[in-house]
């Protein structure tokens, strides 16, 4: 699938541009990027019923399993919370390219606003939390 080319492209190009998003929580490795969804084509917003704005974002989170390196299929859920205090849900929705696995969730935003994210990460009896904070910019 086509949004598998661009947020691989989008990671790397994170990557090198700054310290890879990554954390080990647990047994998993947790990939995390937060773009705006003007990076996507019209094709393949569209494909995914997603938004193309400059006023909103997609969060895009990987589960791996630490060792294997396999991608895992988990439940999700989660905050963006700015520094006001305005908290909004993260609704995300699965993505299986092959045997790639995304959880990909719109958020709109304002200018300069910065969010801390909470994700929670959960398997069987198996919970983990994601936190980052990023600021985010209308092109």
């Amino acid at each position: 699938m086509r949004i598998l080319l661009l947020i691989v492209s989008l990671l790397l190009v994170s990557a090198t541009a700054s310290a890879e998003q990554k954390k080990e929580l647990g047994q998993w490795e947790v990939h995390y990027i937060v773009f705006p969804t003007t990076f996507l084509t019209p094709e393949i917003a569209k494909a995914n019923g997603l938004i193309r704005s400059k006023y909103n974002a997609l969060v895009n989170i990987s589960v791996l399993d630490k060792t294997t390196k396999v991608a895992q299929r988990i439940d999700i859920s989660g905050t963006a919370r700015n520094l006001i205090g305005t908290t909004k849900p993260l609704n995300f929705k699965r993505v299986i390219d092959g045997e790639a696995i995304y959880y990909l969730a719109p958020l709109s935003f304002r200018h300069m606003e910065n969010y801390t994210f909470s994700v929670d990460i959960r398997r069987g009896n198996t919970t983990e939390n994601l936190t980052f904070k990023q600021e985010m910019f209308v092109d």
